[in-house]
């Protein structure tokens, strides 16, 4: 336990810190390596990472359709059903999203256009280096498949001699997905940064994933003329703010969801009770030890922070300064302090809300930000599958008009050719109606 008003403004700092940022540097070097050689080798660049970073002793790159097609007879009725439930709540969520064209005349003559055009083609991500995540699956390509993307390619890793996992190929289909990419990490971005021979060049890469395809990501972004990406989505990390009355249970509970992701993913309680702290301290223990994942969670714990704050008030400023990817709120009344609810990815209310349900099936949308980005990202929406550009339309009196506000400023930004175009117009006006 942490009493954050006890210790230093460098504890409190340390706290806070997530794990990945500080191995940035080398990680960063290791990604230019390898998107390096998938630049150069294409192909053969990734079969030979699936051989060394996945153990695959005969990888292959793309999934046969026959593969996607019949996948469904793999599935049991029960998880068939929980898919098709999550992708009908995350499109119906995501389809009340759907943009609308702007059209206006903002001034007699001047007609002024917003229009929204989807990316044509998008590039998915699906991290699959300890667990199979269909849900991810279905989060990014219900908002590929709403948009009308041209394009998709969905890249997902597979290790050793596994088959991949039906329920990703179905949540594929569903999705509308045929081209899906037997390749994970920095090696996978690069190729639908730069294409390959058997992978599409995309326009925009989605998806969360480790500090690797983080920075791969961002790298891309950086380097090649045209290509984005949704954000900087990293490893997992849940804040939890718990007040006197919160069940320890469903706060470790909570804890656990997210340190089981990865070794490198983050948890944090903020609490204003020390007596809860210490309940949810040994309900974590308890429920850690009956976890099939349960080293990955016990060094994700390593890594994080149970804080004992002066006020629930003080908690949200914490929350603030570390801006989560998930905040949850197990508190009496959560609603006086909505309001104070700042930098977070995704925000869930009550004691009977847990962060697996917006992970799986409410419908909001489990690409959030990461590393403290949710100051200044959103969660993935479906307009991050579109692009908008304007259209302007000017009758000759519209122009006559508009010019008194176009030439003064041409003039007072020293651009006469900015002017000139107007002018020249005005001058074949003039000459029409003599």
């Amino acid at each position: 336990m942490l009493r954050w008003n006890e210790v230093s403004a460098d504890a409190q700092a340390a706290a806070l810190m997530r794990p990945a940022v500080s191995a940035s540097v080398k990680v960063k070097e290791i990604c230019q390596t390898i998107m390096a050689n998938v630049k150069e080798q294409g192909d053969d660049a990734l079969l030979a990472m699936a051989k060394e970073f996945d153990n695959r002793p005969t990888p292959r790159l793309l999934v046969p359709i026959e593969e996607i097609n019949n996948a469904v007879q793999q599935l049991s009725p029960e998880l068939r059903y929980a898919i098709d439930t999550a992708y009908a709540n995350v499109k119906r969520f995501h389809q009340a999203q759907l943009p609308k064209d702007i059209k206006l005349t903002t001034q007699p003559g001047v007609l002024c256009e917003l229009k929204y055009q989807a990316i044509e083609a998008v590039g998915l991500y699906v991290p699959g280096g300890s667990a199979a995540l269909p849900s991810s699956v279905i989060m990014q390509g219900v908002l590929a498949q709403l948009s009308g993307a041209k394009t998709i390619v969905l890249a997902t890793p597979v290790q050793g001699n596994a088959q991949i996992n039906s329920a990703i190929l179905y949540a594929a289909k569903l999705c509308g997905i045929t081209t899906i990419v037997e390749s994970g990490g920095a090696g996978a971005i690069a190729a639908m940064a730069y294409g390959t021979g058997s992978v599409p060049k995309v326009n925009k890469i989605f998806g969360p994933g480790n500090s690797f395809v983080t920075m791969a990501k961002q790298l891309v972004a950086q380097t090649i003329p045209g290509m984005a990406i949704d954000m900087p989505a990293g490893p997992s990390e849940v804040l939890v703010i718990a007040d006197e009355r919160a069940n320890p249970e469903f706060i470790a509970a909570d804890l656990l969801s997210q340190a089981e992701h990865g070794a490198d993913s983050q948890v944090i309680l903020l609490s204003n009770n020390e007596l809860t702290i210490e309940r949810t301290q040994h309900a974590i223990e308890r429920q850690l030890a009956k976890l099939s994942r349960q080293d990955i969670a016990a060094k994700a714990l390593a890594n994080s922070s149970l804080i004992l704050v002066d006020s629930i008030d003080q908690a949200f400023d914490v929350s603030a300064q570390y801006g989560p990817e998930h905040l949850i709120l197990q508190l009496a009344d959560a609603n006086p302090y909505l309001g104070k609810v700042k930098n977070a990815g995704s925000v869930f209310v009550g004691d009977y809300t847990p962060e697996s349900a917006g992970d799986y099936a409410s419908g909001t949308n489990h690409v959030l930000p990461t590393y403290g980005y949710s100051a200044t990202y959103s969660s993935l929406n479906l307009l991050d599958f579109f692009r908008t550009y304007t259209v302007q339309t000017i009758t000759q009196n519209g122009l006559k008009n508009l010019s008194k506000a176009i030439l003064p400023l041409a003039d007072a930004e020293g651009l006469d050719a900015h002017a000139n175009a107007v002018k020249v117009r005005l001058e074949a006006m003039n000459r029409g109606n003599e």
